[in-house]
């Protein structure tokens, strides 16, 4: 074994918070502690929701990515150390399949000490994002199968919009859920009850699989070394387009090759296609399918 390779992990038994009060540690803490050996730990009392709330009682300020570092950032303050860590998440129409739903989760993970932010991301339609709006539970049959529930929790508030009092959240149980509606109902306008999924980790069960997907993702992000410096974090920063069409050779906007580089100094790689692509299909060439 060379001296380089016998050399531990930067991050080995470094602890790294987590911002959140939505119990992400138990889904994001095992894939960074096994492939970095960092603990997480979250601090008493965080306020993330006031970045924003899946029910829109509280509007996101910002981009996902900018909300996320600002979440990891609150959190390193919190507890005056130095590696900060949290998720958002995004739920609506994917898009490129304009009626499936998707789920977007975004996890940023920030080290003050090397000066360097690195974010993954995954997009899936692995989700059970869903809403009607009824006038009893009994209209909800079909909806509970399509959201799993009571497996996964659920929001009701009024139809005609959000109302002070009348937001119940966390909602698990068909007693619970009877009486949600029937107030929020009595309380809309058109005499309806706004049902939704409850997206919040500690709430579905289906988010918290894509959690545990991007922080595998960030894990082995982490554990990769910049060749020139060492630092934690090489992978994937940008892509170069321009795939060759299969029949003229004219430059498509498709990816031709797969840009990796360092989140703290400079040095940058360029590789091919990672699935082996060479050329691209006449139907994306604008000269062969304008």
């Amino acid at each position: 074994m060379s001296e380089r390779q016998s050399i531990p992990h930067p991050y080995q038994g470094r602890r790294v918070v987590l911002a959140t009060k939505h119990q992400k540690e138990h889904v994001l803490g095992p894939p960074l502690k096994a492939a970095l050996g960092l603990d997480l730990c979250v601090p008493d009392d965080l306020d993330t929701d006031r970045f924003g709330t899946f029910s829109g009682d509280i509007a996101r300020q910002g981009t996902p990515w900018e909300v996320a570092v600002r979440k990891a950032r609150q959190g390193m303050k919190a507890v005056g150390i130095k590696l900060g860590l949290a998720s958002e998440g995004s739920f609506g129409p994917h898009p490129q399949l304009l009626f499936i739903p998707s789920d977007y989760e975004l996890l940023a993970f920030v080290d003050d000490e090397l000066g360097i932010e690195i974010v993954e991301q995954v997009l899936t339609v692995s989700t059970n994002f869903a809403h009607a709006a009824v006038g009893a539970v009994e209209e909800l049959e079909d909806f509970f199968t399509m959201t799993h529930f009571p497996s996964h929790g659920l929001i009701v508030r009024p139809n005609s919009g959000l109302q002070p009092g009348l937001l119940f959240k966390g909602i698990t149980k068909v007693d619970e859920l009877e009486e949600a509606v029937g107030q929020c109902s009595r309380a809309s306008t058109d005499g309806l009850a706004h049902v939704e999924t409850d997206m919040r980790a500690h709430m579905n069960p289906t988010r918290q699989k894509v959690l545990r997907e991007v922080a595998v993702q960030l894990a082995r992000r982490l554990a990769t070394l910049c060749p020139e410096c060492r630092a934690p974090g090489w992978g994937l920063v940008d892509v170069a387009r321009g795939l060759p069409c299969e029949w003229c050779g004219a430059k498509t906007d498709l990816v031709r090759r797969e840009i990796y580089g360092c989140p703290r100094c400079d040095y940058r790689e360029n590789y091919p296609r990672s699935d082996g692509l060479e050329v691209a299909s006449a139907g994306n060439c604008r000269w062969c399918n304008p």
